[in-house]
């Protein structure tokens, strides 16, 4: 299956980035450098890999797609983000443009999986939040098993992005990048509740894990 990923997307012109999105993320890496410093830690884990992937991270605030754009500058990450936003006409516009994926989190939404999968299947880099929405607690709480079915399926890298807190003027953010978590003893099992289900406790501890390489305050 890589490698099929991989011939798709040699056989296929290179998808420029959104205008919004070229323009934007230098603007903000600014930010980050100064007046809402951020720590990214681990970033070889992302560096070292070419699209397509999956990029994960735990979902806090708005800003978390941004954190997580900035953590992976070459490529284009295609966003997953509960359909409700889509109502707002300005959301949706801006949301449309950068390509981001609606999906219906209280029910089993087939078009947005679909969707999920041409994004990997096509080269690019699809960015997930596996709780479905936000929670203040940094760590991972309630995971949608969705996300599971999609990482099993695609069989790309699952990197893990760990954002430990807010930001905030002048207070550092510390967002550190895992290892890509390991998929191969799963895939094997094939796209089932058990295999879903150890990938989402396996999907836990890694962030557990991440956690613990936080910084005493």
């Amino acid at each position: 299956m890589r490698e099929e990923n991989k011939q798709t997307q040699l056989s296929q012109p290179k998808e420029k980035k959104a205008i919004i999105y070229t323009l934007g993320l230098p603007l903000v890496s600014g930010l980050f450098r100064t007046f809402l410093p951020v720590k990214y830690h681990g970033l070889e884990h992302i560096s070292s890999l070419d699209a397509p992937f999956i990029l994960m991270g735990n979902h806090t605030t708005m800003l978390d797609p941004v954190i997580m754009a900035v953590a992976a500058p070459k490529e284009q990450i295609r966003f997953v983000g509960k359909k409700e936003l889509w109502k707002c006409k300005p959301f949706a516009w801006f949301a449309n443009h950068l390509r981001a994926i609606p999906v219906d989190r209280h029910n089993t939404d087939m078009e947005a999986m679909r969707a999920c999968m041409r994004v990997v299947r096509e080269g690019h880099v699809l960015g997930i939040f596996p709780e479905g929405t936000r929670y203040h607690n940094g760590l991972m709480t309630e995971l949608e098993s969705g996300v599971a079915m999609i990482a099993l399926r695609a069989k790309v890298p699952l990197v893990p992005v760990y954002i430990a807190g807010r930001l905030r003027l002048f207070r550092r953010l510390h967002v550190y990048v895992g290892k890509p978590i390991m998929m191969d003893d799963l895939q094997e099992m094939g796209v089932n509740t058990d295999s879903c289900k150890l990938l989402l406790g396996r999907i836990t501890q890694t962030y557990a894990a991440l956690d613990a390489q936080r910084p005493e305050d």
